[in-house]
């Protein structure tokens, strides 16, 4: 831990924000409150930190700890200068490259949000996934269902085991009222791929070969102590097998965005560059 005398280095901030709070920024005097060897910390260089709504405590604790990160950095940099070489010392090289690179990150990035389209459309998904649709294959099963976690002191719980099975939209639209009122949960995955783990983990139930139990089985009906638990599986797609568009399109659609920026960046590059050349702004010996 760095040696600082806290006490006193309280009391000066206190001081500090005293007068912060009733002068003009000409009016105070810039005072020194750390210094490593030949290097000072002053007041004005963590005015910054704070703000009016930030109270005197608060800004003890912000100052206290800026300024022993600032001994300590100073302290590393000293370390730094005695210890290493004249070779790894020079760094400008080194400053100036990230300083290019960050610069024309940023630029690039400035260009993509104002000019690169970005709408992907479902005729250009489509036409890639009919194109690489080996590239999207499940590892695991997904399903399209209904899931339903109904409460055992529920009323009518056996009107709920023949709504939830039918394809009649009158009973379908008994089921999802009713399920408003007593359904201690109530998801309808029928416009949702979800891995079939994922419904698993809401079931007390064990099911060693999702394949064979998904060809062969449309419902899950368990139960425990509390509740009952009732799934209708309206789809499913097995791992190994392609993916679904609908299930790849998103990640269709990041892949297509990513490579109309790709193309963005080398037109422009190749722009500046050949309007460059034309101008005769560069030479190459």
């Amino acid at each position: 831990m760095i040696n600082v005398n806290l006490k006193k280095m309280l009391v000066l901030l206190l001081v500090i924000f005293a007068f912060s709070c009733s002068k003009s920024d000409n009016e105070i005097e810039d005072i020194p409150l750390a210094r490593v060897h030949n290097k000072f910390l002053y007041e004005s260089d963590i005015k910054s930190l704070f703000n009016s709504n930030i109270s005197k405590e608060d800004s003890i604790v912000v100052a206290r700890n800026y300024i022993n990160d600032w001994i300590k950095k100073q302290l590393l940099m000293q370390k730094a200068e005695l210890n290493l070489n004249e070779e790894s010392k020079d760094i400008e090289k080194q400053i100036e490259d990230y300083r290019s690179s960050l610069l024309i990150f940023k630029y690039k990035q400035e260009l993509i949000k104002q000019k690169l389209d970005t709408i992907i459309t479902n005729q250009e998904i489509e036409n890639y996934y009919s194109e690489y649709s080996g590239n999207f294959i499940l590892n695991h099963n997904i399903v399209k269902a209904l899931f339903l976690k109904i409460s055992k002191e529920a009323p009518e719980n056996d009107k709920v085991k023949r709504w939830y099975k039918s394809n009649d939209q009158e009973n379908l639209s008994r089921l999802e009222d009713y399920c408003y009122q007593y359904a201690t949960k109530f998801d309808d995955f029928d416009n949702k791929w979800i891995p079939f783990n994922n419904l698993l983990i809401e079931i007390p139930t064990n099911i060693n070969d999702q394949e064979r139990y998904l060809r062969y089985n449309k419902y899950i009906e368990t139960e425990d102590d509390l509740f009952y638990y009732f799934v209708k599986i309206n789809e499913y797609s097995l791992k190994s097998t392609v993916q679904p568009l609908e299930y790849a399109q998103l990640k269709i659609k990041s892949i297509l965005l990513n490579k109309r920026k790709f193309t963005f960046i080398d037109e422009l590059e190749n722009t500046i560059y050949n309007d460059a050349l034309n101008r005769n702004e560069f030479i190459i010996y």
